[in-house]
């Protein structure tokens, strides 16, 4: 049995180690269009090892991130790479929060969160010393690891165990109009398999469409912008320290978090991206931009959500902005506390009709697998994601 498993990020990575290790027989092929391996959104990410808290009790995000973490938790520990679970809380600043984080705590709750605790104004600084809030929820499991040294461990077992990883492989279509689907490069050349699974990421809508699939979802790509706290002033954030989120939007908000190397970022908002790989300011693509606009559910996504478009276009603009929401929970933090830090870009995918696809969209036609929508909590539920991916592949 042959695999090709498109794409080199995390969950591409993840699926071809699930597969040699659940198939060690079978021939495994990755292909990753880029010249190293999780250039995009695994190594672009925050490194949160999410423990279940928002997500729609029954989704897939649900069941996956709940078994996702517990496996990776477990992976980085035997493989000896960094985790910390410095444990995260979600804060209400006023009384009108606290009905939302009720309700967040009963989904919570819902979805088999472990050790979440509900705390009042009085015990929120026996955990974030500087934070400031009148009530909070407590996830201790939620934790921090580097997303990019997984993807390399994962790497280094599939080709420990025989399958190859091809860098520099651009994927222009899938063909299954034979006997056998062929994955068929940019250059012209075709690789066949028995199955193929496609994790695609940033450009999942475009190589589905070139395969005859549906046209949507379509990925509409999200800047997020972050700020970090000066090393001098990282000891006002200990973990993780988040808002209550808005339920119309699958964003977070702009939160403080303790990144594996020690350094806190602030961050991200969630702007229109006028690049798939935007994570300099400046960078313009054209094609990437027209194919955003002119998706007929961009423009009625804009128009449900302008207020918070607005909101984030503002802190787009101004530091001064983005850092007073910060100090908002950490008083102590200050416009001259804070520096640039690198950009990423979420691949969020929009359905025709403007709604913002919030659940993992899993799919198969046929002998071949698609991921259409995979954002956060994607690089936690990895090795759960690849456990569907397989069973729905085989």
């Amino acid at each position: 049995m042959r695999y090709v498993v498109v794409g080199g990020g995390i969950l591409g990575l993840a699926t071809a180690r699930q597969l040699v290790s659940s198939s060690p027989d079978a021939d495994i092929l990755v292909l990753e269009r880029e010249e190293a391996l999780a250039r995009h959104q695994t190594s672009h990410n925050s490194g949160v090892v999410h423990a279940g808290i928002y997500y729609a009790p029954g989704s897939l995000k649900a069941r996956l991130c709940r078994r996702g973490l517990a496996l990776l938790r477990d992976y980085c520990a035997e493989h000896g790479l960094p985790y910390d679970a410095c444990g995260k809380l979600v804060v209400a600043k006023d009384e009108r929060e606290v009905g939302p984080l009720q309700r967040l705590r009963e989904r919570a709750t819902e979805n088999g969160v472990p050790g979440l605790r509900w705390l009042g104004a009085n015990e929120l600084t026996t955990i974030e010393p500087h934070v400031r809030g009148v009530a909070a929820l407590h996830s201790p499991e939620t934790a921090i690891a580097d997303f990019a040294a997984v993807a390399n461990a994962y790497a280094a077992e599939i080709t420990a165990a025989g399958g190859e990883i091809r860098t520099g492989a651009p994927v222009a279509r899938v063909h299954q109009d034979g006997s056998r689907p062929a994955v068929e490069l940019t250059d012209g050349s075709t690789i066949e398999g028995d199955r193929v699974i496609v994790c695609a990421g940033l450009q999942a809508d475009r190589l589905a469409l070139a395969s005859g699939e549906p046209a949507e979802p379509r990925i509409v790509p999200f800047r997020g912008e972050y700020w970090q706290l000066r090393p001098d002033r990282s000891h006002l954030v200990r973990g993780l320290i988040y808002p209550v989120p808005d339920p119309a939007l699958p964003f977070l908000g702009v939160h403080l978090t303790r990144k594996i190397d020690g350094t806190v970022v602030l961050g991200p908002n969630a702007i229109l991206s006028t690049a798939r790989d935007a994570y300099e300011r400046r960078r313009f693509d054209a094609r990437d931009t027209y194919d955003a606009i002119t998706w007929p559910g961009t423009f009625r996504m804009l128009r449900r959500h302008w207020r918070a478009g607005v909101g984030e276009l503002k802190r787009s603009a101004s530091k001064r902005v983005f850092v007073s929401e910060v100090a908002e929970y950490v008083p102590a933090v200050s416009v001259d506390d804070v520096v640039k830090a690198p950009a990423g870009v979420r691949a969020q995918a929009i359905d025709r009709d403007g709604s913002l696809v919030d659940d993992f969209r899993l799919g198969v036609s046929g002998h071949v697998a698609w991921v259409r929508n995979a954002p956060s909590p994607a690089a936690t539920s990895s090795l759960a994601i690849a456990e569907e991916l397989v069973e729905r592949a085989a």
